[in-house]
């Protein structure tokens, strides 16, 4: 029986993944005897695979999955939580900015009687355009949903085998690994951890790719942008009524002509954008609602190492 799993999704991280096994390995030994650690190839362009088999070979707690191409961070995520056999289920970062040694202190929360305990990073040792984004995206997020987010948590975490199982009977595209283990409940807390810089290389992350990530978790978790643009219909609906009427009192009390050819193109202008933005909004929703009728599966695994063809077999 395995007690602990960790499952680290890995790209572009072939020179770290030595690192990243000795240190689990001393960590883990101290827990416990009974442990797997679980790396996800998200179809790397470095001889990421080739590590992870060199690394399987040498110690046969080490399993692999290799991803058919690049699904995604929390795609295989997914991956590993699928096939992870522990009581409790360690998520972390490949990069050693989540360390090792930090899973001491949340299992240790967890054995309080925890079903999730998230790592919470109370000094971010990240780029400061990564931060504010971050920042950003999280307060931007919370409004949506009407709550709070805690910015400084993210997948660095450790969940029992029931939280994981819960999370992945949810299959949707739109893939959040936070996001979900927050929705499906149970007794969730966070710690104080420690953060460290990058052990080398930079990040995958573009400002690119967090936005898109940002857009898609916001259109999967909440709809109220679609209010939120009918509240402004109705704002724009109003103020044009009071417009009117105050051009009608001009020209009827106060005698003065009814001109304004420039302001009649920019409000036809601003109207037609707002319009255009509300349709791609809509298009989003729609998009999203295409792509998960599909009922494609979430990934394609072309390998593996120590790992049955039938996750949790």
């Amino acid at each position: 029986m395995v007690h602990i799993s960790v499952v680290t999704p890995v790209y572009k991280a072939e020179r770290i993944l030595p690192e990243l096994h000795r240190r689990l390995r001393l960590t883990l030994e101290a827990i416990t005897p009974d442990f797997e650690i679980i790396m996800v190839n998200d179809h790397s362009p470095e001889n990421d695979w080739a590590v992870i088999r060199d690394l399987a070979a040498a110690d046969p707690r080490v399993k692999g999955l290799d991803l058919s191409r690049n699904f995604g961070q929390h795609f295989a995520i997914t991956a590993g939580l699928d096939h992870a056999q522990g009581d409790w289920i360690v998520v972390m970062d490949c990069d050693l900015q989540d360390q090792p040694e930090e899973i001491a202190k949340l299992y240790a929360k967890a054995q309080e009687g925890y079903d999730a305990v998230f790592g919470r990073r109370h000094d971010r040792k990240d780029a400061f355009l990564k931060k504010a984004m971050s920042t950003a995206y999280y307060r931007i997020y919370g409004y949506l949903i009407d709550g709070s987010i805690d910015g400084r948590v993210a997948n660095f975490s450790i969940i029992s085998r029931q939280v994981a199982q819960s999370i992945g009977e949810m299959r949707e595209h739109n893939r959040s690994y936070g996001l979900f283990a927050n929705w499906v409940g149970f007794r969730t807390t966070a710690i104080d951890i420690d953060h460290a810089a990058r052990y080398e290389g930079l990040t995958s992350y573009t400002s690119g790719r967090l936005i898109r990530l940002a857009i898609d978790s916001i259109v999967s978790q909440s709809n109220k942008p679609l209010r939120l643009f009918i509240r402004l219909g109705f704002f724009i609906s109003l103020v044009s009524f009071a417009f009117i009427v105050y051009i009608l009192y001009r020209h009827f009390f106060v005698g003065i002509r009814i001109e304004g050819w420039a302001s009649v193109m920019v409000s036809l202008w601003f109207i037609s954008g707002l319009l255009f933005m509300n349709l791609g909004i809509l298009g989003l929703y729609i998009g999203k609602t295409f792509d998960e009728t599909k009922r494609r599966p979430l990934y394609v695994v072309r390998d593996r190492i120590g790992l049955s063809d039938h996750p949790r077999d």
